[in-house]
């Protein structure tokens, strides 16, 4: 699958055109200062420098000689990521220079926010005509090429969510895989079908074997120097729920069920375009978990890669058990950092809602990189706890483990202590991502998007010891 999407910013240039940015308290000293010229057109638009708010500044040849953004309240701001992104629709294209008291975290959001705006998903309106977008001058002390990194790493992953399973199946996941692989000169394995069983990945033939399209798992290795960080991606390119079936309301978003592997995919590729010195490894399972006559059922019992049985009581609980095979084959290559992404329960979209992104660790010190990196990269995360004194929930008796124990109380957490249990030896953090955007936002437009990638790029070089 080829990526539409490209990234840059503009040359710095004289001929690159002013953007005002303003707060409230701003506005005076701007139309007695260098807007002075335009205090009437301000004052008669109306503009008061609300978060987003654009006003294009007319020059004496009756062309735009600038404009001027508002940059609203902290409150605002507090309230609405990336909200300056809203002016970028409002400016016709061309190069554009930001001017105004930004500090040098507001220059760098403000910069990510541009480009991720430019992103476009397109495939399905071929005739559409896209009209070009302004660009932005990076500004002074922001890393273009890190910024670049991300949003080409975003635009990889909204990519993939968005694409419908009709053509973003396992086979075309992989395609999507190897393709990153190539470009990166990143070594690679596939496992597929029936080899699955023959190489004891049962639990994901077992969720996949109902399908037509084959289960596999995928493998990338890249970077042979550094701290060995490994991702793991739950890549489940739709999701009926199996013999649970879900209804069709369940089913409307099951294209983005796949969205933790497109994340560590695109998280991938941020690291790698970085050329970040460590050893990295990605793993993804993916499957389609539909209904037919060989379908797993119900209370059947599944013996793991790692040896656990568990017993099926959902086979709409099906991500933690393909994650669980990745995760045990992950810990036998002994990496420093594990990290696993799924979209894995409602439970979490309840507790938090679909902006943050909510995760899991044992590792204080990850935890605080990650806090870190989450408020550099502008990418909210939220900690939830591997609450051990629910562990006992997870136990059915009859077997070693339950997939979807009937307790009715924090299902986020007892899915990430089903995956726990099959980590063994690194310092291990999951996330229990939505992976979309219910509705357009600034920089993120409706649809497929990122969680919690930037916030472990940024945290990277303090847990890894970069």
């Amino acid at each position: 699958m080829t990526r539409a999407n490209t990234f840059a910013f503009a040359d710095p240039s004289p001929a690159a055109r002013p953007l005002h940015v303003l707060r409230p308290e701003d506005l005076a000293a701007f139309v007695e200062g260098p807007g002075r010229g335009w205090a009437d057109w301000l004052t008669a638009t109306g503009f008061e420098a609300s978060l987003g708010e654009v006003r294009l500044l007319p020059g004496a040849d009756g062309g735009v000689a600038g404009a001027v953004a508002g940059y609203g309240s902290a409150q605002a701001r507090r309230r609405q990521r990336f909200g300056l992104a809203k002016a970028v629709a409002g400016l016709p294209q061309g190069d554009w220079r930001l001017e105004g008291q930004l500090d040098p975290a507001e220059r760098v959001e403000a910069a990510l926010a541009w480009l991720l705006s430019g992103y476009r998903f397109d495939r399905y309106r071929p005739k559409k005509k896209a009209s070009a977008l302004p660009r932005l001058v990076c500004p002074d002390g922001v890393d273009a090429a890190r910024l670049i990194a991300m949003a080409e790493g975003e635009a990889l992953t909204r990519d993939l969510i968005n694409t419908p399973a009709e053509d973003m199946g396992p086979a075309e996941l992989e395609a999507a895989f190897l393709a990153l692989a190539q470009e990166f000169g990143a070594t690679t394995e596939v496992i597929r079908g029936d080899d699955l069983l023959a190489q004891n990945f049962p639990m994901i033939h077992a969720v996949g074997r109902a399908s037509p399209r084959t289960p596999r798992l995928m493998g990338l290795r890249w970077g042979k120097m550094g701290p060995k960080l490994t991702l793991v991606g739950k890549g489940v390119c739709f999701d009926t729920g199996g013999l649970n079936l879900k209804p069709s309301s369940g089913m409307n978003l099951m294209k983005k069920d796949m969205g933790g592997a497109a994340t560590v995919m695109g998280l991938a590729r941020m690291i790698m375009a970085l050329d970040l010195k460590v050893q990295l490894r990605v793993l993804v399972p993916a499957v389609e978990n539909l209904v037919a006559g060989n379908a797993l059922k119900p209370k059947d019992i599944l013996t793991s890669r790692k040896g656990l049985t568990v017993e099926v009581n959902d086979t709409d609980a099906e991500g933690r058990l393909i994650l669980g095979d990745a995760l045990a084959y992950a810990c036998e290559d002994a990496p420093d950092v594990l990290v696993s992404m799924a979209t894995l329960t409602g439970a979490a979209r309840v507790a938090v809602g679909p902006d943050l992104a909510p995760y899991y660790t044992d590792d204080e010190a990850l935890a605080q990189a990650l806090e870190a990196g989450a408020r550099s990269g502008f990418d909210p995360v939220w900690r939830l706890p591997f609450h051990d004194a629910y562990e006992s929930v997870i136990e059915p008796g009859i077997a070693d483990l339950d997939n979807a124990p009937g307790y009715g109380f924090a299902g986020s957490i007892t899915a990430a202590l089903f995956l726990r249990r099959f980590v063994e030896g690194p310092r291990y953090v999951h996330f229990d991502i939505y992976g979309h955007t219910p509705s357009d936002q600034p920089a993120r437009p409706k649809g497929g998007v990122g969680q919690g990638a930037r916030a472990l790029l940024e945290g990277m070089g303090a847990f890894l010891a970069l």
